[in-house]
């Protein structure tokens, strides 16, 4: 596989990094590839003498970096998205085949990547306060945000290169330095995400610390959750994970940057696109294998056009090809694991025990090309909106579609679920849009009109309600996240005017 000497991923590779310097560490983690159930890699894993010497690394490259100027740290970014630009093929076919989602899902991941480093360079000088009037005479007022320190980030298998960007890029133009611990299960994107980093850095003279990585199992997460060093900790996976994450980081009175779980919907109304509805469902519901936090997992579909958009849906599955991820025209490639075969086959069970009724079936694929046990056919099943199974989020392509019969019946059943991350419409009815984007409408992070609930742009906050966390990362203003607000009062007059009337006869 020449992506894999190209990215310098050799047969062992290191796994914790400082910045430029590796450590040399004994513990080892392999790396199969659902594709063809082969061993992609192995990579070392941190222990919690390797995970101090990475902290304290960082902690001193905070004191250095933060003095550095804004523009000069974007110059460094911009740098840095130039340089995933010149490794975006061979990038895009290492996350294809470590984590399984189709090759041009893999290159349009990689391609998150060079924009958030787009989006953090021009970021660098417009990191912005505000100032205000003074209620005192001869006092002024305004407010500044300052670097925060070191920023934990926890990432997920489903996107091992886009998470990890989307919080680095954003802290390091900020003045913060980065300590990744991502998912063992994509080890080797960290590895080759770090060394096109370090390349960078080496160029610029980047103090050693700035952006670091341990690669391990969970107790290096809670190890960082736990660490009062780490003012933020950004976690993205399940919302049992957050929920642990929250807790450590809450008991020390830290921050955390939470983007869990999604349970997401489309409302199609009958004065929808049938057309468009179809492609958004489509790619929504198998996109990455259904295991995207915004994957579609449920259709609310009014009655006089279920049977309609049911039969289009279960034609336009007919045609969706399953296999190696790699090659060009399929659509979607495996699971990650049999672990995550098993929690699929363990849902589809599940809603057949609740009265569901599979309109495409599902079931494990078997044979030639499917040798890795993780290849499983996308399937819908009609269901009733309250059902248990419903309510809950499968990492699957498992598609549940059911009816209603109102706009506010169809948007109650949207918000019924723990979960609140996406949301979409599709309708060419004003009244209808502008009622699902309401006060009173989706209860979700993100809503949108007549596009699916997969896929987000880089200017936009990403992020969810509920038991998503409540997290942005990204565009907009989440930058403000991973920095500490300062208010600064300044008397330039002759007279200390004391507040409440107060006066000291001095």
């Amino acid at each position: 596989m020449d992506f894999l000497k190209a990215l310098d991923i050799e047969e062992i590779n290191p796994g914790v990094s400082t910045g430029v310097n590796w450590l040399k560490i004994t513990g080892e983690i392999h790396s199969y590839s659902p594709v063809d159930g082969k061993l992609t890699g192995s990579a070392g894993t941190a222990s919690e003498q390797d995970y101090e010497t990475v902290i304290r690394t960082a902690g001193e490259a905070f004191l250095k970096w933060r003095e550095v100027p804004a523009p000069k740290r974007g110059d460094v970014v911009r740098q840095l998205g130039d340089a995933f630009r010149k490794y975006k093929k061979d990038l895009g076919a290492l996350i294809s085949y470590e984590m399984g989602k189709s090759l041009q899902e893999g290159l349009g991941e990689v391609q998150e990547v060079i924009d958030i480093c787009d989006f953090a360079g021009g970021l660098s000088r417009q990191i912005y306060g505000f100032t205000m009037h003074s209620e005192r005479p001869g006092h002024r007022m305004y407010e500044q945000y300052h670097p925060l320190g070191v920023v934990g980030i926890i990432t997920a298998f489903n996107f091992p290169a886009a998470v990890w960007s989307w919080n680095s890029m954003l802290a390091i133009v900020c003045g913060d330095v980065a300590v990744w611990k991502p998912s063992p299960k994509v080890a080797l994107t960290a590895i080759a995400c770090q060394k096109i980093v370090s390349r960078v850095f080496r160029d610029n003279d980047v103090p050693e610390g700035v952006s670091c990585l341990i690669t391990g199992d969970n107790a290096l997460g809670e190890l960082l959750a736990k660490d009062n060093r780490v003012p933020l900790i950004s976690a993205t996976g399940s919302t049992a994970m957050g929920k642990k994450v929250a807790s450590a980081v809450g008991e020390r009175l830290g921050r955390s940057l939470l983007e869990l779980g999604g349970n997401n919907a489309i409302i199609i109304t009958p004065d929808a696109d049938l057309k468009i509805a179809l492609t958004a469902a489509v790619f929504g519901a198998i996109g990455t294998a259904g295991q995207r936090c915004t994957s579609t997992r449920r259709l609310i579909i009014h009655e006089s056009i279920f049977d309609n958009f049911k039969s289009k849906l279960v034609n336009a599955y007919q045609q969706v090809k399953i296999g190696d991820p790699l090659q060009e025209g399929v659509h979607m490639g495996p699971l990650i694991d049999t672990a995550a075969v098993e929690n699929y086959c363990a849902a589809i069970e599940k809603c057949k025990d609740q009265g569901g009724r599979f309109i495409v079936e599902g079931g494990v694929l078997e044979g030639s090309g499917y040798e890795s046990g993780c290849y499983v056919k996308p399937c819908i099943a009609e269901v009733e909106a309250g059902m248990p199974v419903v309510q809950e989020e499968t990492f699957a392509p498992v598609l549940y579609v059911m009816k209603y019969k109102t706009l506010e019946e169809a948007i109650a059943i949207q918000n019924s679920v723990k979960q609140g991350l996406s949301s979409a419409i599709m309708s060419l009815n004003l009244r209808e849009t502008e009622a699902f984007l309401s006060h009173a409408g989706s209860d979700c992070g993100i809503a949108n009109v007549n596009i699916g609930t997969s896929g987000a742009e880089i200017g936009g906050a990403f992020g969810g309600e509920k038991e998503t966390g409540g997290g942005r990362e990204s565009g907009s203003d989440s930058w403000k996240a991973y920095m500490r607000r300062q208010t600064n009062t300044i008397n330039y007059g002759k007279d200390l005017p004391l507040a409440q009337g107060i006066k000291f006869d001095l």
